[in-house]
């Protein structure tokens, strides 16, 4: 069975080793996060010198059924990220032939092999579906979602942007579990903070598993005070749309074909990426290329008025 590798944006301590310079003079494309975070709010010492009581849960849960439409018949599990949930779920069900689209997030793959799965489309017992999907912005629909109680894992970290696409509705189907992260549209990587939403029946060997406090009382804070501001939740949502196009513009400008992404990354496909990457890594602009792939090459969009010109100036003086 070939090993899979863990493969993640964001390693910028280890390029400014090759490349030199301070983190405060690099941009950093190279992840799928919102740089324009979610602000912090104050949080209160009880929550910070007690354990999340039930007054904090039950707020978060019922702000995120509210704000996801969570289906009455679904209940809504907290983690600390959805990293940790990924790599439990795997070995709760019954070891099968699970189908992951290709291409994806590589953790799936690696979690479902550490514990005896083998990857097929073939008499396939689980399905990974990332919607949208990481990296070419795939979107999927219900028809993808097996029967019969089957597993479907549906990771929709990215969904927060495209709230219209979501497939929560099916979470009150059984074997059927929706993953949501706080990492991505929310900026809030560092939070460690994820939910995994399904029927209870589902969900019960991973309620199980992750024990009591499975999320920080601070961490369900912040999240039950995010998903309650619609109003940056509005402005970020037109904000972030109106950066893709306009980084869409220059990509074009410079003769680069955008394959797919979100409106917090754009994918392209190049003979060369990992030239690209390095020519971009000298001007101090981290990007993201994939082991799995000799084409691909992923860039977030920029945040800061100053990097857009610099990120401009950069991909019209390197020759492709």
């Amino acid at each position: 069975m070939k090993k899979i590798i863990t493969d993640h944006g964001g390693n910028l301590d280890e390029t400014i080793i090759q490349y030199g310079g301070l983190k405060s003079e690099w941009i950093d494309l190279s992840t799928g996060i919102n740089q324009n975070s979610y602000p912090i709010p104050k949080i209160p010492d009880w929550v910070w010198k007690n354990l999340p009581d039930k007054s904090l849960v039950e707020n978060f849960i019922y702000t995120a059924r509210n704000f996801w439409n969570v289906p009455t018949e679904a209940e809504i599990i907290s983690a600390s990220g959805t990293s940790a949930i990924i790599n439990t779920l795997p070995s709760l069900f019954k070891i099968g032939n699970v189908d992951i689209y290709n291409p994806c997030y590589s953790e799936y793959e690696i979690a479902f092999q550490r514990n005896g799965w083998k990857t097929s489309r073939n008499n396939i017992s689980a399905r990974v579906l990332i919607n949208p999907n990481n990296p070419d912005g795939k979107i999927w629909h219900a028809d993808n979602i097996l029967e019969d109680g089957k597993l479907t894992i549906i990771d929709e970290s990215f969904c927060d942007l495209v709230p219209e696409k979501s497939l929560i509705s099916y979470t009150k189907n059984p074997g059927v579990i929706v993953l949501k992260s706080f990492g991505k549209f929310w900026g809030l990587a560092g939070l460690r903070f994820g939910c995994a939403i399904g029927l209870p029946k589902t969900l019960q060997a991973l309620k199980d598993t992750l024990g009591p406090w499975a999320a920080s009382g601070p961490a369900l804070f912040i999240a039950n005070s995010a998903l309650s501001d619609r109003r940056w939740i509005t402005n970020n949502r037109t904000r972030l749309n109106k950066d893709v196009l306009n980084f869409d513009k220059i990509l074009l400008k410079n003769d680069i074909k955008v394959i797919g992404g979100t409106s917090l990354f754009r994918l392209i496909s190049i003979k060369d990426p990992k030239k690209l990457q390095d020519k971009l890594c000298q001007r101090k602009i981290l990007t993201r290329i994939f082991p799995y792939s000799e084409a691909f090459l992923r860039l977030g969009i920029p945040h800061k008025p100053e990097h857009w010109k610099r990120i401009e100036n950069a991909l019209r003086d390197i020759k492709l």
